[in-house]
């Protein structure tokens, strides 16, 4: 009986022991807890500047030739030269292809030779006409004298009469060799056109380019004739039967064609009619700065079935840089932004609420900003609202920054360098 009361007793005794090292235990748990704080997130931060932006629209476009000239023959023969090599840059005016001339001299020899004729009828009529005028006034000398005779009673009216039907005779003949004079004048001027005629024929045969650019593929060889409107046949290599001989295309300056939606045509119209719109242009893989051009054309109308409209703009191309046919990213620089605040656009991050940016304040603890961004300028970002010009923002390590936290602004890797320098400079 004793041994079952001792017994008891002690296992009183020790869960009254047990609780007190339980209660002492979560004491000292909760005060470890109380006493951790979490470190400080290594971040690496950009101050917010400030600077002049453009508004923009970007579009993808392809280069256009701002003339493309096929080149025809103009003439019937027979090609006997070519002065050209394939794909070769030409000036407009050089010679491009020759065809054969010799049936068109032959035309301007009998041209002139007509028209040599003519001139000497047209001597011929004048001198009948100077000897008709010569016998008509003698004439008119004749029956003057025989009208004081008749009236003196010395010849017979009969004679009289005789001689004045022969005057209008002669009279008649001057008239008839003055037609002849003037049909002579007639057929010299006719003459001299066909000699002109024969001349420019004679001018087809030799091909010059209308305009400076680049020569295509040749589609004819030496030997090939040619006619207008018709088939040339020769080295077309795709076994065409147009009758163009060649194609050139003007280079520089040269065409980029763009879309944009209706929806922005409003401003894009107003920007254009304030003469502040221009257009940058470059190559999908180009590293280098853009080519600056102007927009010169804007369709009458917006496509049905896609919304868009169609715009074009020039820029130079002094060293071929741009290539017909090729696609090219096109910027359309609407207007400018005067002291637009910008961060790097690596800094703004995403949450259910919109877009935000961790600025971290003196005392270094990061606070969460909401933000209104605007559009991307290189590496950097337009902030519409949110930001402070000179406040420093988060750029990287973002993920371990809670709000309200401290944080650890670390110096970018090879901070130090030369290069890294001029990169963070760049960047701003």
């Amino acid at each position: 009986m004793r041994y079952a009361q001792g017994l008891g007793h002690r296992l009183v005794i020790m869960v009254f022991v047990c609780c007190l090292t339980a209660v002492f235990l979560t004491g000292c748990v909760n005060k470890a807890q109380q006493n951790f704080e979490r470190p400080p997130a290594p971040v690496t931060v950009t101050e917010a500047v400030t600077q002049d932006v453009p508004t923009y629209l970007d579009a993808i476009g392809k280069t256009v030739a701002r003339e493309v000239v096929s080149i025809q023959p103009q003439v019937s023969g027979r090609i006997v030269k070519i002065h050209l090599t394939d794909g070769a840059d030409v000036k407009k005016g050089d010679l491009l292809f020759t065809i054969d001339t010799r049936p068109f001299e032959v035309n301007v020899q009998q041209a002139q030779a007509n028209l040599s004729r003519d001139q000497a009828l047209k001597k011929q009529a004048e001198a009948n006409l100077a000897r008709d005028i010569a016998q008509a006034k003698w004439g008119l000398t004749q029956v003057e004298r025989y009208h004081k005779l008749v009236e003196d009673g010395v010849v017979s009216r009969e004679q009289y009469e005789q001689l004045r039907a022969n005057l209008d005779a002669l009279n008649a003949t001057v008239e008839a060799a003055r037609a002849a004079v003037r049909s002579a004048d007639e057929a010299i001027k006719v003459g001299a056109a066909a000699i002109e005629s024969a001349k420019v024929q004679l001018s087809y045969c030799y091909i010059r380019s209308p305009i400076d650019g680049r020569a295509g593929q040749r589609l004819v060889d030496i030997g090939n004739v040619v006619n207008p409107g018709g088939s040339g046949g020769g080295n077309s290599g795709n076994g065409s039967a147009s009758n163009s001989l060649l194609v050139i295309e003007r280079l520089d300056p040269i065409y980029a064609g763009f879309t944009i939606s209706q929806n922005n045509l409003t401003e894009v119209q107003q920007q254009m009619r304030a003469g502040t719109l221009r257009a940058e242009v470059r190559l999908p893989d180009a590293a280098d700065d853009p080519v600056v051009g102007q927009l010169t054309f804007l369709d009458n109308a917006v496509q049905n079935a896609t919304g868009q409209v169609n715009l074009r703009a020039t820029i130079p191309n002094p060293g071929h840089r741009f290539w017909p046919g090729r696609f090219v990213q096109i910027r359309l620089v609407l207007s400018t932004i005067r002291g637009a605040v910008l961060v790097p656009a690596s800094a703004p991050q995403m949450s259910g609420g919109g877009s935000f940016v961790y600025v971290v304040k003196q005392d270094s603890t990061a606070e969460q900003r909401p933000v209104s961004l605007g559009q991307r300028q290189g590496d950097l970002i337009v902030v519409e609202k949110g930001v402070e010009p000179g406040e420093r923002v988060v750029t990287n390590g973002q993920i371990g920054v809670t709000p309200g936290g401290n944080v650890l602004i670390e110096q970018p890797r090879d901070a130090g360098s030369p290069a890294a320098a001029n990169g963070e400079r760049s960047k701003l």
